[in-house]
């Protein structure tokens, strides 16, 4: 069998995106991308409210929100997003990360105007009633029970994200607290809405099927005339401090089949120059079959079922996470011991040109599949206007992962793995 030939980082190529980004005098931002390969477009309306902005003891707002905005508005029925979408062959649903909740669209072309009317009527006149409140929470808090309590290792991420942070909101999670949502007032999620929902503290993205001058006129058609507060939008400003001293929690739960570990380092934002570096890293430890810590723990060595990385890059200083969780009869101390040589290994000299070719092609075709779609794109400039704060940065991003070199990674691995600046939660069976 003739092996494939493999094509080197440095030949892939993607066409820059061209777009028009244009704010309007309320405030919100739009950014469109024409390409008429597809008769289609995909729709982005993204809010820059997430996880960490949720008010104090109120754990779980802004993913309460993301529920509402299908409810219906004064002038709607419920679910009528689901009507227009999908009833014409599209599909539609909506996210909320720590730093973002995003509504999304994917249908027909000649369906776009019809969708940012739909998009614009829920931001100006959402139905935010008593029934629909406690409705949609006991949605939240079902989720918190099915993906957190039920999931053998769903409260893992909650409790990494609860030690690793002293002070900064990210360490509240954005699923909700079930506790702090059944104490909240139908009050306080008005004033919720209020604070975040608004022009200014929206990013439109359209791609596809358009032409940018009238998808333009269609936006500031309706969206353009809704008003914007007289006060500013509230903004996250707590600085995590250095952490100084390794930290190491123990926990058990019922649920775990399997001892399992998450190390987790203190990182930079998203838009930080050595954001480029760190997803290489990411690769190179542990993303896939043929990751180093797929290869020695789970391969080679069998301590465990699974092992992999990742490079949380957020709009705040993020988190980069190593996980492993034990093979059957193997202790936890053993598969934490296997995985500190890789640890020691990378910080102690750089990858190879072979490999670090091999993670350079895994990072460029990843970046050129996601751009195949108009969803992708769409999605690629939301989270650069968001989290790095200029869409111009996706233009840039081929050129900055093929530029990374074994130095780069060597120099990131040290600056960052340090046992000073990790935090280890345990999970064990209990």
């Amino acid at each position: 069998m003739t092996a494939l030939p493999t094509i080197a980082a440095s030949a892939i190529d993607v066409a820059p995106l061209r777009y028009v980004d244009h704010t309007l005098p309320n405030g919100l931002r739009a950014i469109l991308v024409p390409d008429p390969r597809v008769p289609s477009v995909a729709i982005n309306v993204a809010y820059r409210v997430g996880g960490k902005d949720d008010p104090p003891e109120r754990s779980g707002f802004a993913h309460l929100f993301e529920h509402l905005m299908f409810k219906g508005t004064s002038g709607t029925a419920p679910e009528t997003i689901d009507r227009l979408t999908e009833d014409v062959g599209g599909y539609n649903n909506a996210f909320t990360s720590e730093d973002i909740t995003n509504y999304y669209e994917v249908v027909p072309s000649n369906h776009l105007e019809r969708l940012l009317w739909a998009e614009a009527d829920r931001l100006a006149s959402l139905d935010v009633n008593a029934e629909n409140f406690a409705t949609e929470r006991e949605v939240v808090i079902g989720e918190y029970d099915q993906r957190i309590l039920a999931e053998p290792y769903g409260m893992l991420d909650e409790l990494v994200n609860r030690e690793a942070y002293a002070v900064h909101p990210y360490r509240r999670g954005v699923i909700g607290d079930p506790a702090q949502l059944n104490a909240a007032s139908l009050d306080d999620v008005v004033a919720f809405h209020a604070t975040y929902y608004r022009p200014d503290n929206a990013v439109v993205v359209v791609a596809g099927d358009l032409d940018p001058d009238a998808a333009l006129r269609t936006i500031e058609r309706w969206f353009g005339t809704i008003p914007t507060p007289n006060t500013p939008v509230p903004r996250v400003h707590a600085v995590e401090p250095e952490q100084r001293a390794e930290r190491v929690f123990v926990y058990r739960a019922a649920n775990v089949p399997l001892p399992a570990a998450e190390e987790v380092y203190h990182i930079p934002a998203a838009s930080h120059p050595d954001a480029a570096a760190l997803d290489v890293l990411e690769t190179l430890l542990g993303s896939g079959r043929s990751s180093r810590l797929y290869t020695s723990l789970v391969y080679r060595k069998q301590v465990a079922t699974s092992a992999y990385a990742s490079a949380d890059l957020r709009e705040h200083p993020g988190l980069f996470g190593l996980r492993v969780t034990c093979a059957r009869g193997v202790a936890l101390d053993t598969a934490r011991a296997a995985l500190a040589e890789e640890i020691e290994r990378v910080v102690a000299e750089p990858p190879d040109a072979a490999e670090l070719e091999r993670v350079r092609t895994q990072i460029a075709s990843s970046l050129v599949r996601s751009r195949q779609t108009n969803s992708g794109i769409s999605l690629a400039l939301v989270r650069a206007v968001t989290e790095r704060g200029d869409p111009e940065v996706v233009n840039g991003d081929l050129a900055r992962y093929l530029a990374v070199s074994a130095d780069d990674v060597l120099r990131v691995a040290r600056t960052y793995l340090r046992p000073e600046n990790r935090t280890v939660v345990e999970y064990l069976p209990a």
